[in-house]
């Protein structure tokens, strides 16, 4: 190689050396240079930043001392003004002292004063007593005699008027809930009897019934425990019996002999125990029927039963069944109409009778019973009370069972209602007249108006005007505790006083 191409060559890669590291140390100075400038610029936005904190600090310095300084004279306010209220509840606390010192000075004054007046009144009653030579008591004694005198015949007068106002109040209301009810409720009077007539189309079938040797009849009333009477009655079999259930039995199985015509004993056994079937079905759609028609749901089976057997019992002529029925009617709008329990007083009128349907199977009285199945098949407490107090044994303890009692007197003593007897009606008559003639001071006495009112003229000489009022009270209280009867009976005392002259 070419010395010269060689020193040439190592000339070049000096200068590229010398070139290169020429360069390089001037970027190195040129960035020491920029980094120089950016530390400055960041030292002075630091400054810039520690600045502005400085002086945010010393503004929320200030603001909290001037807040602080407010706190305290707030506080220094509240303290001068508790300052001054103690200072002012102790100036009245002093006051009431003085007060109170007045006060009980007063008092010791006003003891004083009380205890010279009695002094005074006792001296002056003393001088009293000694003048009219009457004790206190005597006098007070003789004040109110004065005055019971001066005012007698004022409480009279006010006593009369009090009771007819309160008399007519009442009587308006309950007349017009009455007359609502019953003119809401209409139903059929029949009277029912002991006997059954059972229709024959040929004379012919009286023999068949009878049968050889009377084996026929005797097997039917010994299958029934009717009494049958064959030739009393042309064209007609009648049967007695006093328990109208035999009596229905043995009326549909005659019906059945006499429509089959096939009689003997052995057929009568059987057509008498299908009649008793049919009875034990329309008992318990009786029972049915009413519940449904009264509208009381819930009813147990063993109660509808025994209600339906009241279809084939009578009271006085009066079939109980309808009795019951048409009361609950009643007596639902009654309840209604005085905010009672429907529903309960319903329930309670259509079983109240319920014991009629066992009085021949249990002894005792049959609201007592009724009272009893009531409450042993799981009736409402409330509704067994009520049925077992419609009557005036027992005590009413709720105003369901006052309906139940007022809806039976509607219902039994509605003119053909039931069937007494002349003898009967005259016998009440003439005690009610009894009853009343039995007390002092009587002149004479009427029962008037069917029994329902007993019309007594006192005798004036011997009775006052306030002595007649307690007389009316005394005589309806006999009558409610000695009689038993239907409705109310009005007691009317009269005392007549005539003043008689004549001008000549």
């Amino acid at each position: 190689m070419d010395p010269i191409t060689i020193v040439l060559a190592l000339a070049g890669l000096g200068l590229g050396y010398g070139g290169s590291t020429y360069l390089n140390k001037k970027k190195s100075a040129e960035a020491e240079n920029k980094a120089e400038k950016e530390l400055q610029k960041a030292k002075k936005e630091a400054q810039k930043a520690v600045d502005d904190a400085r002086e945010e600090a010393r503004k929320v310095t200030d603001e909290a001392r001037k807040e602080a300084q407010t706190r305290r004279n707030e506080i220094k306010d509240l303290e001068n003004r508790l300052v001054q209220r103690e200072s002012t509840l102790d100036k009245k606390l002093d006051e009431l002292d003085k007060r109170s010192e007045k006060l009980r000075g007063a008092e010791d004054e006003v003891e004083g004063l009380k205890n010279e007046i009695r002094d005074i009144r006792t001296k002056q009653q003393e001088k009293l007593e000694k003048i009219a030579k009457l004790s206190k008591a005597e006098a007070a004694e003789k004040l109110m005699q004065m005055t019971e005198r001066d005012i007698r015949g004022d409480l009279t007068g006010l006593i009369s008027k009090l009771q007819r106002e309160a008399q007519e109040n009442a009587e308006e209301a309950a007349n017009t809930y009455i007359v609502a009810a019953m003119e809401r409720m209409a139903s059929e009077v029949t009277a029912e009897r002991t006997l059954t007539s059972v229709k024959l189309e040929d004379e012919e079938m009286k023999g068949r019934i009878i049968g050889k040797e009377g084996r026929n009849i005797q097997a039917l009333q010994r299958a029934t425990g009717v009494d049958i009477m064959v030739d009393d009655t042309p064209g007609y079999i009648v049967l007695s019996c006093f328990d109208p259930v035999r009596r229905e039995v043995a009326r549909q199985a005659l019906e059945l002999l006499l429509k089959d015509g096939r009689v003997h004993p052995g057929r009568i056994e059987e057509v008498v125990e299908k009649a008793q079937k049919q009875v034990e079905k329309d008992v318990v759609r009786a029972g049915e029927d009413a519940a449904r028609e009264v509208g009381v749901i819930g009813i147990p089976k063993e109660l509808l039963h025994m209600l339906g057997e009241l279809r084939f019992r009578t009271s006085y002529g009066q079939n109980v069944l309808k009795h019951s029925t048409e009361m609950a009617h009643m007596a639902g709008m009654l309840a209604e109409e005085l905010g009672a329990n429907v529903t309960v007083t319903k329930y309670a009128t259509l079983m109240h009778d319920l014991g009629k349907a066992l009085t021949h199977k249990m002894e005792g009285k049959h609201h007592h019973i009724s009272g009893e199945m009531l409450r042993k098949y799981g009736a409402p407490e409330e509704v067994a009370q009520a049925a077992e107090q419609h009557h005036d044994d027992m005590e009413t303890t709720s105003v369901e069972a006052v309906i139940v009692r007022v809806c039976d007197a509607i219902s039994a003593a509605r003119p053909g209602a039931r069937n007494i007897s002349a003898e009967n009606f005259a016998e009440r008559m003439k005690e009610l007249e009894n009853i009343a003639n039995g007390f002092n001071g009587i002149e004479k006495s009427y029962a008037i108006s069917a029994g329902r009112e007993v019309r007594v003229f006192v005798k004036p000489q011997q009775v006052d005007d306030l002595n007649a009022i307690r007389l009316a009270r005394d005589i309806a209280t006999k009558i409610e505790s000695s009689m038993n009867y239907p409705g109310t009976i009005k007691v009317n005392v009269i005392r007549e006083t005539r003043a008689i002259e004549f001008a000549k």
